[in-house]
């Protein structure tokens, strides 16, 4: 695994965690290929790296389903906004209030249409319900 660690030093973090399974099967297969037969490979790294490859890729697929279900949340607290009255801190630095009358999802976050800007979800700083 030598060769591996050499790469994963050289590298930067983003690149090292985007190693998949067949990556690794490369370096494993480079690495058996290229040992010296009087002291092969211990069994017990192999497992370990091979493990350690695993949970890799489930702790990365967690992360991928919990930015899909932030984004997810992002379009529902945006899209309940819609008929409610809202606020946020304008350029200038003055509050703004308006009735939130559509929602874009064009963008990585959500843009709440208020007195005809678009604002984005994270800059609204307060919900009021509108009078009737």
């Amino acid at each position: 695994m030598a060769a591996a660690n050499a790469a994963k030093s050289g590298s930067s973090r983003a690149t090292a965690n985007t190693m998949d399974s067949e990556m690794f099967m490369k370096l494993l297969v480079t690495q058996l290929k290229n040992q010296d037969p009087s002291t092969p490979m211990d069994t017990n790294a192999m497992m370990s790296q091979t493990t350690q490859l695993a949970m890799m890729e489930q702790v990365t697929a967690q992360t991928t389903t919990a930015n899909e279900n932030f984004s997810l949340q992002m379009r529902i607290a945006a899209s309940n906004l819609v008929g409610r009255e809202v606020s946020y801190t304008g350029p200038d630095g003055v509050e703004v209030k308006g009735t939130a009358t559509s929602v874009s999802f064009a963008e990585a976050v959500p843009k709440v249409s208020v007195g005809g800007k678009e604002v984005a979800l994270d800059l609204i700083s307060g919900i009021a319900t509108t009078k009737a």
